[in-house]
C-alpha cells in the first residue's frame, strides 16, 4: 500500500496499527488533530489542506470534502476513463482509508448538553470518506474499527487479504455509518415525531448461548440513549444470563418498578407467578412466594427496594434463577454469594417508570405501540362506573394493584388478588371462561396453607367478559368483588348478573392486553 488518509477521533492503538506499513513506504494524509498526533509520534504526515490546495475552513467543518480526496477514494482502477480522469487532474490513489466518527454518542449521552453541542458533533466529513472508501472497497481498504487493527495488519503485511476481507471491512462502515444516522435522528426528533422509517441505533451487547432453544443462535443488543437500560444493570454473580433470563428480567423489573411501596415480583416464562406489596420487602418477598411456591421454583424475582439479609435467608432455600434488585446490603450479597450459579442484578435504574415504545417482531417487519399505561388513581377517576357497592380504600388498593399483575399477564388473563397479595392467576388461556377456572384453581391451593376471607379477594380481568358464565364461576365461589375495563355489547347481562346476586364491579373502561 502507497498511500492512506487517516482521520480518527478514537486514536487508540493507530500508532502500532500504521507504523510497520509507514516504515514500508506508506506515506499518510491526515487532517487536524490526528495529524498532529501522528506527528507527535514520529510518523511522518501530510496536511490534507495540502492536497486539496484549499485550508481546512469553518472551524474544521470542510477539510475531506474535496475531489481530490473523493476522487482518490473513489476512482476504480480497472476503468480505463477513471484512470484518465486521475492523471487529467493529477490526482492520487488512496490503497488504504483509516477512520472514525466524531463521538456523537458521547454527547448525546451527556444530559446536560445541548441542541448546538449536540449538532456541532455530528460528523460529516468522516461517514462521507469511509463511505467512499467502503463503496470502492475492491481498491481501497478501509478500517473504521481500532479492534480490526490487527487482523488487517498481519494480512496486508503478508499479502494475503482477501476481497472477501475488504467487503468485510466495507460492510462494516455501513453498518456503522446506519447506526451513527439512527443514533442523530432519535436524539434530536421530538415525542411528536411521525417519520416513514424507523431509525433504532442499536449497538451489539453479547452474543448469548442461544435462544430460546439450544438450536437457535441468539444476540443481545442494547440502545443507549434509552435511559432504563438492562445492558446498564451490574451483573454481580451467577452463571451467563441466557435469552430467556434476559425476557424475564425485563418483564419482572418492568412490572415491579410500577409500584411505590414495597414489592416483589415473581415471573416465570415471561409471566408473573406471584406478586405481593407489603410494609417492607421481607414481608412482601414472603407473600410473593408464598402465593405460588410451585411455580416459583426456577423464576425471576425482581424488587423494587435495597434487598436486605432476612429475604435472602428467607429465599436461600429456593432454588432461583435470577435476582434483580435497585440495591443489596452488603451482608444479603454475602449470604447470596453460597450460591454461585444464581445470576445476582444490580439495577438502580430498575426505579425509573418512564413512557417507551414496544416493539413486536412479524414476518417481514416489526410493530411498534406505546407501552401500556394505567389510571394513577382509580379512586377519582371519573370514567369508573360502580356496580353495587362502593369499595372500601383496601379494595380499591387491591384493584389498583390487581390491574397491575393482569396486565403483565398474557392474555386472557385473571387476577385474583387479597391484601396486596396475588392469590390465584389465570392466564394464557384462548377463551376467558378457563382463564377463570386456572385462577379459581390455584386459589384452592393457595388456601389449603393460607386461609382467607374469600369476600375479600378482589377479580380482575384484563379485559371485557363477553358473557356472564365468568362472573357466574366467581359467585359460585364466594367472590363479590370484580375489577374488568367493561366495553362488551353483553355488559348489560353481567350487570344484571352482579346487581341479581348482590355482587359489586367496577368497570374502568380501560383494558390491558397483552399478546
Amino acid at each position: 500500500m502507497k498511500r492512506a488518509l487517516v482521520s480518527v477521533s478514537d486514536k487508540t492503538g493507530l500508532i502500532d496499527f500504521l507504523k510497520p506499513f509507514v516504515e514500508k513506504g506508506l506515506e499518510i494524509i491526515s487532517t487536524g488533530g490526528t495529524l498532529k498526533f501522528l506527528i507527535e509520534a514520529g510518523l511522518k504526515a501530510v496536511d490534507v489542506s495540502q492536497i486539496t490546495n484549499f485550508p481546512e475552513v469553518l472551524d474544521g467543518r470542510v477539510k475531506t470534502l474535496h475531489p481530490n480526496i473523493h476522487m482518490g477514494l473513489l476512482a476504480r482502477r480497472e476503468l480505463d476513463s477513471h484512470v484518465q480522469q486521475m492523471n487529467e487532474h493529477q490526482v492520487q490513489f488512496f490503497d488504504l482509508v483509516v477512520g472514525n466518527l466524531y463521538p456523537f454518542e458521547k454527547t448525546a449521552l451527556n444530559r446536560d448538553s445541548t441542541f448546538e453541542e449536540q449538532i456541532e458533533n455530528i460528523d460529516i466529513g468522516g461517514p462521507s470518506f469511509l463511505r467512499s472508501a467502503a463503496k470502492n472497497y475492491q481498491n481501497v481498504v478501509v478500517v473504521s474499527d481500532p479492534m480490526d487493527y490487527k487482523w488487517v495488519q498481519d494480512k496486508c503485511l503478508s499479502n494475503t487479504l482477501l476481497l472477501t476481507d475488504r467487503k468485510k471491512l466495507a460492510l462494516k462502515v455501513f453498518s456503522l455509518t446506519s447506526y451513527y444516522d439512527a443514533l442523530i435522528f432519535q436524539k434530536l426528533s421530538t415525542e411528536d415525531n411521525n417519520s416513514e422509517y424507523l431509525n433504532l441505533p442499536l449497538k451489539k451487547k453479547q452474543n448469548l448461548r442461544y435462544g430460546e432453544n439450544a438450536h437457535q443462535a441468539a444476540t443481545w443488543f442494547t440502545n443507549p440513549l434509552i435511559q432504563k437500560n438492562l445492558a446498564d444493570a451490574e451483573i454481580i454473580q451467577g452463571k451467563e444470563l441466557s435469552y430467556n433470563n434476559l425476557l424475564d428480567l425485563d418483564a419482572a423489573a418492568e412490572l415491579v418498578a410500577r409500584f411505590s411501596e414495597p414489592a416483589c415480583i415473581a415471573v416465570k416464562h415471561n409471566n408473573p407467578c406471584g406478586a405481593a406489596t407489603a410494609e417492607n420487602i421481607f414481608l412482601a418477598t414472603k407473600k410473593t412466594v408464598e402465593s405460588d411456591p410451585k411455580s416459583i421454583f426456577g423464576g425471576i424475582l425482581a424488587f423494587n427496594k435495597t434487598v436486605d439479609l432476612d429475604t435472602v435467608e428467607y429465599l436461600h432455600p429456593i432454588f432461583l434463577e435470577c435476582l434483580i434488585a435497585p440495591d443489596y446490603t452488603a451482608e444479603a450479597l454475602a449470604k447470596l454469594s453460597t450460591k454461585k450459579n444464581l445470576r445476582v442484578l444490580k439495577w438502580p435504574q430498575l426505579l425509573i417508570v418512564e413512557k417507551n415504545k414496544v416493539y413486536k417482531s412479524i414476518s417481514g417487519g416489526i410493530l411498534l405501540q406505546d407501552s401500556d399505561f394505567f389510571h394513577l388513581d382509580i379512586s377519582k377517576n371519573e370514567n369508573l362506573t360502580i356496580v353495587g357497592e362502593k369499595p372500601t380504600d383496601q379494595i380499591y388498593q387491591d384493584m389498583l394493584f390487581g390491574e397491575k399483575i393482569c396486565a403483565a399477564l398474557k392474555s386472557n388473563a385473571i387476577a385474583l388478588v387479597c391484601n396486596g397479595q396475588t392469590v390465584g392467576l389465570g392466564m394464557g388461556q384462548v377463551n376467558r371462561i378457563d382463564s377463570v377456572d386456572l385462577a379459581i384453581s390455584r386459589m384452592k391451593t393457595f388456601m389449603k396453607e393460607h386461609p382467607i376471607d374469600i369476600k375479600k379477594v378482589v377479580a380482575i380481568s384484563d379485559a371485557f367478559f363477553p358473557f356472564a358464565d365468568s362472573v357466574s364461576q366467581f359467585h359460585q365461589f364466594g367472590i363479590e368483588w370484580i375489577f374488568q375495563p367493561g366495553g362488551s355489547v353483553k355488559d348489560n347481562d353481567v350487570i344484571e348478573y352482579i346487581n341479581k346476586n348482590k355482587m359489586n364491579m367496577v368497570l374502568s373502561g380501560q383494558r390491558h392486553f397483552r399478546h
